[in-house]
């Protein structure tokens, strides 16, 4: 017998996922869509969702209470089984979703730590997985040991935001304090952690029934923090594979997978390795795919497409049916990016056989380029970021915090 139609609530407060989507309503389901008005108008997969329905605001202004009183609504005609969220925004959306509605998958509890970078700490402390020196910002006593017991510089952190954009690096404990005075009552939505210059690398990887079926270890040749706070050249790549490095990021991705209790869908974890000690630190996580076109890369590389892979996971598990990962390839892909000075940037001066996909935003210049030799992907990426600098590049000034989240 073949398995009924089934609706799936999809949540995201940026354009993104419309391979998701696409490949969602391509196993047999409804696709229902919930977007941010600011959202309209953008080229979203519209021949693949059933309907779609937009809320005021963006991120936190969203009213949770009227997105429950909307789903609510809906399901009154039909029956939902399951709500998924695109990006990290959505996480918490998605959770109070499930939880008042009693849909199975991720709940609040758990939502926390792909969230919280708190949280994040505080559970992968208690599972010993390595993290830098951190403390939370309620108790000052709590705050002036940690400043008086671990060596600047120390960065503080939005516990809640998706990017870089919110970090304040900080090098005394005067400074620190004015800081966290700044803030005011919002201090608890932040954290404060010992800054340890090193390499930053990023997993990417899929899960089915706790277990994690695939990932692919990358490193940021240029941090997002470093981007974030100073402009530059967006760069990562995937790294050797089976190298000392990899083995460590792979087998740590695991131990923080189990232990922040991810079951289903695509995940995204940073570590960094530390200059001075040479040991790998967990970051954070993040159960959503990679922003800033990482899931082309992974793809370029593996030649798995984690969006269209986490839908077939999605679809099986409503269905009740098993999933079977693609054949998987072990090349070396990297993505170079910078915001442009043009709004459509000429880059057919980029003619390497090795290129094999151009960034299609507006305001942006960046190519993928993938080679069955690490080394020419990285001469590629270092050469090709030398010349978007010179002949491409700009920076956007950064916008005031206006919420935090």
């Amino acid at each position: 017998m073949e398995n009924p139609i089934k609706n799936f609530i999809c949540i995201s407060n940026y354009f993104k996922g419309n391979d998701f989507l696409i490949n969602l309503k391509k196993q047999g389901n409804k696709v229902y869509l919930i977007t941010s008005e600011k959202l309209r108008d953008k080229p979203w997969a519209f021949d693949y969702i059933d309907e779609i329905y937009f809320m005021p605001g963006q991120d936190v202004d969203w009213n949770l209470e009227e997105l429950l009183a909307g789903v609510a609504g809906l399901m009154r005609e039909r029956k939902i089984d399951g709500i998924v969220a695109l990006d990290d925004f959505d996480v918490e959306k998605a959770a109070y979703l499930r939880e008042n509605l009693r849909i199975s998958g991720m709940g609040q509890t758990t939502g926390r730590y792909f969230r919280d970078k708190l949280a994040m700490r505080m559970r992968a402390k208690d599972a010993g997985i390595p993290i830098p020196a951190f403390s939370p910002l309620f108790n000052d006593v709590e705050i002036n040991e940690f400043a008086d017991t671990v060596a600047p510089p120390w960065v503080l952190k939005p516990r809640s935001e998706a990017s870089a954009s919110g970090i304040m690096k900080v090098h005394s404990a005067a400074e620190l304090w004015e800081k966290i005075h700044g803030l005011g009552d919002n201090r608890i939505k932040y954290l404060v952690e010992q800054f340890k210059p090193g390499a930053v690398y990023h997993c990417d990887g899929l899960n089915w029934h706790g277990k994690t079926l695939f990932s692919i270890r990358s490193q940021y040749l240029a941090t997002p923090m470093e981007i974030s706070q100073g402009g530059g050249i967006f760069r990562s790549a995937n790294i050797p594979y089976d190298s000392k490095d990899d083995k460590a990021i792979k087998k740590q991705n695991e131990q923080v997978l189990k232990a922040f209790g991810m079951q289903h869908g695509a995940n995204h974890t940073e570590f960094i390795k530390c200059y001075d000690d040479g040991k790998i630190y967990f970051l954070e996580t993040a159960s959503r795919v990679g922003g800033a076109h990482l899931a082309e890369m992974v793809e370029a590389a593996s030649g798995v497409n984690l969006w269209s892979e986490w839908a077939k996971i999605e679809d099986a598990l409503v269905k009740g049916k098993q999933y079977k990962l693609p054949t998987i390839k072990k090349e070396f892909a990297g993505i170079v990016l910078t915001l442009s000075k043009f709004e459509h940037p000429d880059l057919s001066g980029f003619n390497d056989t090795e290129v094999c996909f151009r960034v299609p935003l507006d305001f942006h210049a960046g190519l993928i380029v993938k080679s069955d030799n690490h080394a020419r992907v990285r001469e590629l990426l270092d050469n090709y970021a030398d010349r978007l600098i010179r002949d491409f590049a700009t920076t956007a000034q950064q916008e005031a915090v206006k919420k935090l989240h």
